[in-house]
């Protein structure tokens, strides 16, 4: 893992990193105590026992797990971590504010292009002005 990645958690008080399969993407989301925060901040918006707030906790929760560093920085990933996220033998981090995602890199290369044509057309699409343009 990234020194910075790493540097960021411990800063926090929190030893190792949170991560669990993402939800629409063959990658895994990782964090520390703010990314946990924010999930359980999600599921305290929904009522106890309703089937939405069961489905949020068992696909976000369910599967998580806190791996630690070696003294050299290194983790290691179970092996359904391995398989939901498709890594084998490299990895691209990719920060995302107070979470970040980790990739297969050809499979980020192509969610990087997807991505990006979506942002511009968010960006300008047709009838938006740039950022900064005069009417």
């Amino acid at each position: 893992m990234p020194a910075s990645f790493r540097a960021v958690l411990a800063g926090a008080g929190f030893e190792g990193v949170f991560l669990h399969p993402a939800l629409d993407a063959p990658a895994l989301d990782g964090g520390g105590q703010p990314l946990i925060d924010e999930i359980q901040a999600l599921l305290d918006s929904r009522p106890l026992y309703s089937p939405e707030r069961e489905d949020l906790a068992t696909a976000l929760f369910g599967e998580a797990e806190i791996v630690r560093f070696d003294s050299e920085g290194r983790m290691m990933l179970s092996p359904r971590l391995r398989a939901a996220s498709g890594l084998e033998e490299a990895a691209v981090f990719v920060g995302q504010g107070r979470k970040f995602q980790i990739w297969e890199p050809n499979a980020f290369a192509r969610r990087l292009e997807a991505s990006r044509l979506r942002a511009r057309a968010l960006r300008g699409g047709p009838g938006v002005p740039e950022p900064g343009a005069r009417e």
